[in-house]
């Protein structure tokens, strides 16, 4: 079946993954392959760096790790099942570019609400969908 799942992660939000995150597991113990937790940290642009402190790119990278650690315990695999992965970039481009490095076979990801932006620009879900080599499962957040 799938022996290498991609599943990205947005490490500032915690809970809108959950159904992608509890699907990427399900699809892991079913093949026995391996799963992949990635999260993206989205490029500062240059006039707002400039006010950041010198360490922000640093806090940012130990926080998704640490972040991505305790899902990746959190979601009780047998060792050497899950491994994390962090990225900076643009969201879709960098999950597109860790599928093809990672040799995915499925990438499982959450789709957000729908915002003014995602209506003029397009979401991450849409180009990875459009763009990705592989197979692509997009969950949509479950009602509140």
């Amino acid at each position: 079946m799938f022996r290498s799942v991609l599943c990205p992660v947005d490490p500032a939000e915690r809970g809108p993954e959950a159904p992608a995150l509890t699907n990427a597991k399900r699809m892991v113990e079913a093949s026995g392959g391996k799963l992949t937790l990635l999260a993206v940290i989205p490029d500062t642009p240059g006039m707002a760096a400039e006010y950041l402190p010198a360490d922000f790119r640093e806090t940012q990278w130990k926080d998704a790790e640490a972040t991505l650690k305790d899902l990746a315990q959190s979601l009780g695999l047998p060792a050497g099942t899950v491994a994390t992965k962090v990225r900076y970039g643009r969201p879709y481009h960098e999950i597109l570019e860790e599928a093809v490095e990672a040799k995915s076979d499925l990438i499982v990801m959450a789709s957000h609400r729908p915002s003014l932006s995602t209506y003029l620009i397009g979401s991450n879900a849409a180009h990875v969908v459009r763009h990705a080599k592989c197979s692509v499962m997009v969950l949509r957040p479950e009602a509140a």
